[in-house]
């Protein structure tokens, strides 16, 4: 009895061993799922880029204005009955102050004169 159910274990295990950690396995699958999500969020990002792409290409085909505001925004360029203003931002001039004078204070006049010596 006891060898009997030790083939049906080892049967089971044997039978389990591909389910959970061969080539198909149940860890492959949730893997390559979890890819295959990440992918598709890749792939969304960059069919919104090639859209927003093709729109613009489109735009400069089919019209002028598109054409005039790259021109305007890129190269810096004016038509010829505007008038061309440009506007330099430049820091405000500091004001300047005048060096700081340290004032020493001084010795009454008693203490500045000398004391006689006293002697011998």
């Amino acid at each position: 009895m006891k060898a009997l159910t030790l083939i049906f274990v080892t049967l089971i295990a044997l039978l389990q061993y591909p389910l959970w950690l061969g080539k198909g396995s149940w860890l492959r699958v949730w893997d390559l799922n979890r890819q295959v999500a990440a992918q598709q969020e890749k792939n969304i990002a960059i069919k919104a880029r090639n859209d927003a792409l093709d729109a613009e290409v489109r735009d400069l085909k089919s019209g002028k204005a598109a054409i005039e505001e790259r021109a305007r925004s890129d190269l810096g360029m004016i038509k010829s009955d505007e008038v061309f203003y440009q506007v330099v931002d430049q820091p405000l001039p500091t004001v300047q102050s005048l060096p700081t004078v340290q004032l020493i204070p001084q010795a009454p006049a008693s203490t500045l004169q000398e004391k006689p010596k006293s002697g011998g």
